[in-house]
């Protein structure tokens, strides 16, 4: 039992404690996952800002009632902004939104922000949906070790779900 749990925990570090991350370049979009918080939004903006994107697309997965995201929705960038309700309220409902937009801009690579345990599950299924350049961003943030726990299990049901969920 001990040497299971201790294979399941070293086998979700690298999914969820250290992804992938990509070495950014500029890219056509950038795409900001929802999730709890602000600070992926933040961090967004920031390399929007930096040059990396002229196309910054932010998902609001609250429907409106972000306060502080309709806000941001509001406001004008040197960028083009565009901001969406997925549906469903999913990162398989952002892929879809964001394979539609791709495909409407002549899109061919996106820069993808999210945190570090979305960074895996969400690689997988925006690859599935946008056939460009994927590079992952991982926002700063601080998770304590009881979030850790807990999103190891929930992005792991995530994977599972996304298995019997073919396609985009």
């Amino acid at each position: 039992m001990v040497a299971a749990v201790l294979g399941a925990t070293a086998a979700c570090v690298p999914t969820y404690v250290e992804p992938q991350l990509d070495e950014l370049h500029r890219a056509d979009a950038l795409l900001v996952l929802g999730g709890p918080g602000h600070e992926r939004y933040t961090y967004g903006l920031d390399l929007a800002l930096e040059g990396l994107a002229g196309n910054v697309v932010l998902s609001d997965p609250s429907g409106g009632s972000d306060k502080w995201l309709a806000r941001l929705c509001g406001a004008q960038f040197a960028f083009a902004l565009v901001c969406f309700d997925p549906d469903p309220a999913t990162t398989a409902g952002e892929a879809k939104a964001f394979r539609d937009l791709a495909t409407a801009g002549g899109w061919n690579s996106v820069i993808v922000v999210t945190f570090t345990p979305h960074v895996s599950r969400a690689r997988y299924i925006i690859q599935r949906c946008f056939g460009g350049d994927v590079m992952m961003a991982a926002s700063p943030a601080d998770i304590s070790t009881a979030d850790w726990v807990w999103q190891s299990g929930y992005q792991t049901a995530g994977y599972v779900r996304s298995l019997f969920q073919p396609g985009c």
